[in-house]
């Protein structure tokens, strides 16, 4: 049976659409104006890092939390919090689109495939095998999807100023991750995939079908490479830092 269960159902319209959502949400709506862009994050320490040391200011969106950087002139946002995964992240970018962010950036940590990879190494994703269930609901089903060219670019472009090594390639987005088996970490190793995470080919996929940007940068927290797992988030702290201060220059880029 193909997926999703009705063909070219990426075709049809959908019944309940985000604004729907948001003008029968019972919490309080914003009275603020959007933000252009939004950082997700999944790091509960960086989260906090962000707030004691950067200048925000904490809004309510529906039921998400959003941190507006006042040194971005509230035109940046970063949040966090509302889980991880392909559904819930699609389902936010979704609202967040329809109330007018144009930018999406996801910064996290991802796990290595390639042995030549190690913790705190950084990833520019330029696409993400579509290994879960929520992109394909939005365009034709397919392997890959694809970032955006020109957050692509900008990434590459503040990596490269600032100095940082980093890598380009593929991503492995899968929606479980105990099921993560050791035939496909032999499969996309070959193919030189570098990495796997749960929300890029969702977060891509959305982007694509709304008319907005959308990227990822990661870095590496654990080993999956030598067909073992061997966690180190631990010691990525500092490189969320790093990435947060790169994926603000990149969004503030014209």
């Amino acid at each position: 049976m193909a997926f999703p269960n009705l063909k070219n159902k990426h075709l049809g319209d959908s019944i309940i659409n985000p604004k729907d959502t948001m003008r029968h949400s019972r919490n309080e709506r914003p009275n603020y104006k959007p933000p252009h862009s939004v950082i997700f994050i999944f790091s509960r320490r960086l989260q906090n890092y962000i707030t004691k040391h950067y200048r925000v200011k904490k809004v309510k969106f529906y039921g998400l939390e959003l941190y507006l950087l006042k040194d971005s002139k509230n035109q940046i946002a970063v949040t966090s919090r509302f889980g991880v995964g392909a559904p819930v992240t699609a389902s936010y970018m979704e609202e967040l689109i329809a109330f007018g962010v144009k930018k999406f950036l996801i910064i996290g940590s991802a796990g290595s495939l390639q042995k030549n990879l190690k913790v705190g190494d950084v990833i520019v994703c330029d696409r993400a095998i579509r290994d879960e269930g929520t992109s394909h609901h939005y365009f034709k089903s397919s392997k890959y999807a694809y970032a955006s060219k020109s957050l692509i670019g900008k990434s590459e472009e503040v990596l490269k100023k600032s100095g940082i090594k980093y890598a380009k390639g593929a991503s492995w987005t899968i929606d479980a991750p105990y099921r993560e088996t050791v035939a496909e970490v032999k499969k996309y190793q070959k193919e030189g995939v570098l990495t796997v995470e749960m929300e890029a080919s969702a977060a891509f996929a959305v982007a694509k079908y709304r008319g907005v940007e959308a990227g990822a940068i990661f870095t590496v927290s654990d080993y999956l490479g030598e067909l073992e797992w061997k966690p180190k988030f631990h010691l990525t702290d500092k490189y969320l830092k790093m990435l947060f201060k790169v994926a603000i220059e990149v969004l503030a880029r014209d």
